[in-house]
């Protein structure tokens, strides 16, 4: 993947490295800040990936680390400079949430996707009209050419599924997720459809977690978790939490590893993938007869 085409990531995963490095070095966030004359604030912004820095910056913070290997020197210096450039999705600023802006980096970089979901299909998996009906819902105002932009937005960000190297992704969704109707008949039986289709792609994997499953680890809300490929610069596995105001990732490795288990139980817990097409197939037909019975009784 070209770099320049997340630089959301890149600023990020520079932030978390830095980070490493400082600690390595034994020094507090006021301690490096002091040292380099910067307010507290700023490198704590740099190391979250919240704004980007420059490559003279960087090389400084190497010098206070004392970061003597070249290879990863240099990389850190070309993340600096990429991170730098803007994103394909800089032109969606005006509808896009700034928090979901880091998101967006991150997603095409992970290797690995895992998604639990309890109320609704995960925004990669959604039909257009699915994404509209959900947008309408929404608790603050929201205008029909705003509810096009962020749909527009949305289908786009799904190209990340049909790329020549797409990351695997092990999809999770409550069962009540087929009930809930969303749009209508008409616009849940396409989604069903969707996700059918989906559920066909080899590098995807889709198992509903049934009503029956009874008390599971995922009560507490939905959660995504992030894994990227190893490389030259240290990119841990994370965790995303969103909310209706705001988004939450958890870098912390007993963090991460409270959610990963947490996974695999409700992973264990719900339906084999095969039974899982089966089940929504049928809820893809029932689905079609509510649809068809809407129209006869217009």
């Amino acid at each position: 993947m070209a770099a320049a085409n997340n630089p959301t990531a890149r600023r990020r995963r520079l932030g978390v490295e830095l980070r490493r490095l400082r600690e390595n070095a034994q020094m507090t966030g006021e301690e490096a800040a002091e040292r380099m004359s910067w307010s507290g604030s700023k490198l704590s912004r740099i190391e979250r990936g919240q704004v980007a820095t420059n490559s003279d910056d960087v090389r400084d913070l190497l010098e206070l680390y004392e970061v003597g290997d070249p290879g990863l020197r240099q990389s850190l210096i070309m993340l600096a400079r990429e991170s730098r450039r803007r994103g394909w999705w800089h032109v969606y600023g005006d509808v896009m949430p700034e928090r979901f802006e880091v998101y967006l980096g991150l997603e095409p970089e992970a290797g690995t996707l895992r998604f639990f979901q309890a109320e609704i299909v995960p925004g990669l998996f959604q039909t257009a009209d699915y994404a509209r009906a959900l947008m309408r819902a929404h608790p603050s105002p929201v205008s029909q050419e705003e509810i096009d932009r962020r749909t527009e937005l949305r289908i786009r960000r799904q190209e990340v599924i049909f790329n020549d190297s797409p990351p695997h992704i092990w999809a999770l969704l409550d069962e009540s997720i087929l009930y809930r109707p969303v749009g209508g008949p008409t616009v849940m039986s396409a989604q069903m459809r969707h996700l059918l289709d989906i559920h066909e792609k080899p590098h995807v994997t889709l198992q509903i977690l049934p009503f029956e499953a009874g008390a599971h680890s995922g009560l507490n809300g939905s959660f995504d978790i992030l894994e990227f490929p190893e490389s030259d610069i240290h990119a841990p596995r994370l965790v995303h939490v969103e909310n209706l105001t705001s988004s939450l990732y958890i870098e912390k490795a007993k963090e991460v590893a409270f959610y990963t288990v947490a996974f695999e139980h409700l992973r264990t817990a719900a339906l084999h993938p095969d039974r899982t097409r089966e089940v929504i197939g049928e809820a893809e037909q029932r689905l079609r007869s509510q649809e068809e019975g809407e129209t006869d009784e217009t």
